[in-house]
């Protein structure tokens, strides 16, 4: 049985032919968004699926799409995504590309990628952090993904882990993870020293006292957070993606540390941090298993 996933990216539209049983991927396509250009993209994304459905050599059993923004209830579109993409919003894209399509927000679809084949796989409750720009998420409950009233569940980053900051988000939240760890803040995090979590982690491994400093309270706000979580959700895994999850021990040696301190651990229970398994092809992979998965009921408050 084969799926077919697409995950549209502001740069690249990433496209996969998998076997739905295993998560192997059998064919790559990588085509250039080109959002600027209004109408273009979806050229591409059509260009990438008929790429795959030919390479695919029989039927298909499914096709994903994976897109930022809070698909419909149906998940047959992105119902909200406002400034990028021209023409995402309320595109029907079983209509647009002639087949039946699943449509997904990209941080839950990179869940979806690890719960079927990945870190989470044969787990029933799970979270997932995406560590990278800004900060995504996902939830995994009694084995089904969880999205919530109007999608919007799962929105990890957005949670608030500084009530009393002046610093407001996306979403207005003062304060939150996103904020607090996110690339896209370091800049004003470490006063304009470094531009980028790279730069930030390679004066980190200098001992520089300033890059400490920044990045010892970032992992510190995401330790707070994870703790939190835990409490609200109990999961079994908690899963860290994205660029950020590069840094290695110098992100799991901290958070372990921290952890240790913030957690609630009844009876010595302690929840399980996990890096992802899939790295930039997970949206793609993940829209692809949850396009043919038979239990995957869109659960609703």
């Amino acid at each position: 049985m084969k799926a077919i996933g697409i995950d549209i990216g502001g740069t690249r539209i990433k496209g996969v032919l998998i076997d739905a049983q295993t998560g192997t991927v059998l064919h790559r396509v990588i085509t250039p968004t080109n959002d600027r250009e209004d109408g273009q993209w979806k050229d591409a994304v059509a260009d990438t699926f008929r790429q795959l459905k030919a390479g695919a050599d029989g039927a298909v059993a499914g096709v994903g799409l994976s897109a930022p923004g809070l698909p419909t209830p149906a998940n047959d579109a992105i119902a909200c995504m406002p400034g990028r993409l021209p023409g995402l919003e309320g595109l029907n894209w079983s209509a647009f590309l002639g087949q039946p399509v699943r449509v997904l927000n990209d941080a839950h679809a990179a869940l979806m990628a690890e719960a079927r084949f990945g870190a989470a796989r044969n787990i029933q409750n799970a979270l997932m952090l995406t560590l990278g720009t800004g900060v995504g998420g996902g939830l995994l409950v009694n084995g089904n993904l969880y999205q919530g009233f109007y999608q919007m569940a799962g929105h990890l980053g957005h949670i608030p882990v500084q009530a009393d900051s002046s610093q407001l988000g996306i979403t207005g939240t003062p304060g939150s993870l996103e904020d607090a760890i996110g690339n896209a803040t370091v800049s004003r995090r470490s006063y304009g020293r470094y531009a980028m979590t790279n730069e930030l982690l390679e004066a980190y491994h200098r001992q520089e006292p300033l890059a400490t400093l920044v990045w010892l309270t970032s992992v510190r706000h995401l330790a707070v957070a994870i703790a939190g979580l835990a409490n609200a959700f109990s999961p079994e895994v908690v899963i860290l993606g994205g660029g950020i999850t590069q840094a290695g021990e110098a992100l799991f040696g901290p958070l372990e540390s921290f952890l240790a301190l913030f957690e609630w651990r009844p009876a010595g229970k302690k929840t399980t941090i996990r890096k992802a398994h899939f790295e930039d092809w997970a949206g793609a992979i993940g829209a692809a298993g949850f396009a043919v998965t038979v239990d995957s009921e869109i659960h609703t408050l």
